[in-house]
């Protein structure tokens, strides 16, 4: 293990930079790799992240102090050499590359390898240390095609012309990418949001990220949503404001919609296996293209991938960081 670069329960610590990766606690400085909230947090003296990073935490924490850095733009911090890559997870999500001593290490955050039309896509690097996710690191995690999910969607709306369908899905990233997949697939019609949606779908557009028509689902009579998709937080699909929609199929769109448990906990009558997460076969995959000397793996399903790795030959560790959430 480099010398110079720490993981810790709260973070990566880079030594030479005197600067955390993603902390789950409020530290000086801040290389963060996206916006979501086990990653990004407020509090922090300064942060690094991309353009749309920094809007993001903005509109969600009100984190004020930040540098900007484009993909593909380098920083030099404490003889650190840093830049940002694609990490296909959600807007402005990023791989960060750090070189040093003539080491190279990547941490990944989140990221995806499935085209995404609301962000940049996945970029591999080849380092000597990979940090990698494993939400999705166990065999049963194989995620079907996207487009194939997104048509039985559009398939039990055209079915019951007399209901809505309405979607759980989080407010930053699987929302956007949602509506823009079934954009992608002929489904021009209005669709409504759920009031917590509607800022970050604005932040979106801002970026030029083009949703269609979307209206806002509060306040407005059952009869005008029949025959219409509403999406929502997933917290939203089993509340009161749920039960005024006229008779909604309900759907969730996660990954962890393979678990048939967790859809009937739910009470999910549509599951959608549609992940913003790398399943097995592209963890393992990638691993491989990046060809690293040692893998380190963080949350999710550490011992999986870690087994994976020892079979193959492969130097790897497992982190084990604190705060870190599922999908």
């Amino acid at each position: 293990m480099p010398h110079w670069i720490e993981p810790h329960p709260t973070g990566i610590y880079v030594r030479p930079a005197n600067a955390w990766i993603d902390p789950s606690q409020p530290c000086e400085r801040a290389l963060v790799t996206h916006g979501h909230a086990d990653h990004a947090r407020g509090g922090h003296g300064h942060v690094w992240a991309t353009e749309e990073t920094l809007a993001i935490m903005a509109l969600r924490y009100g984190t004020a102090s930040g540098t900007a850095v484009g993909y593909g733009e380098q920083v030099r911090m404490g003889g650190v050499d840093i830049s940002y890559i694609p990490a296909g997870h959600v807007l402005g999500s990023a791989q960060i590359l750090l070189e040093h001593a003539g080491e190279r290490v990547i941490v990944t955050g989140d990221y995806k390898r499935r085209p995404d039309p609301t962000c940049k896509p996945f970029e591999p690097v080849p380092c000597d240390i990979f940090v990698t996710e494993a939400t999705f690191g166990l065999p049963v995690f194989r995620h079907p095609e996207t487009g194939s999910e997104v048509d039985r969607l559009l398939a039990a709306l055209h079915a019951h012309p007399g209901r809505c369908v309405l979607v759980g899905a989080y407010a930053l990233g699987k929302a956007q990418r949602l509506i823009c997949e079934v954009r992608a697939r002929g489904h021009h019609d209005p669709i409504y949001i759920h009031g917590a949606l509607e800022r970050m779908c604005a932040l979106y557009r801002d970026f030029g990220i083009d949703l269609g028509e979307l209206r806002p689902a509060t306040g407005v009579p059952a009869r005008e949503m029949r025959g219409h998709i509403i999406v929502s937080p997933p917290s939203a699909l089993n509340d009161r404001w749920s039960r005024r929609l006229p008779d909604p199929i309900t759907a969730m769109a996660s990954g962890w919609m393979r678990v048939r448990q967790r859809a009937r906990q739910k009470n999910v009558e549509l599951p959608l296996v549609i992940s913003d997460h790398a399943d097995w076969d592209e963890l393992t995959a990638t691993i491989r293209e990046v060809a690293p000397s040692e893998t380190w793996i963080t949350h999710g399903r550490e011992e999986a991938l870690l087994h994976w790795c020892m079979t193959h030959q492969m130097r790897a560790r497992a982190l084990e960081l604190v705060g870190r959430e599922d999908e």
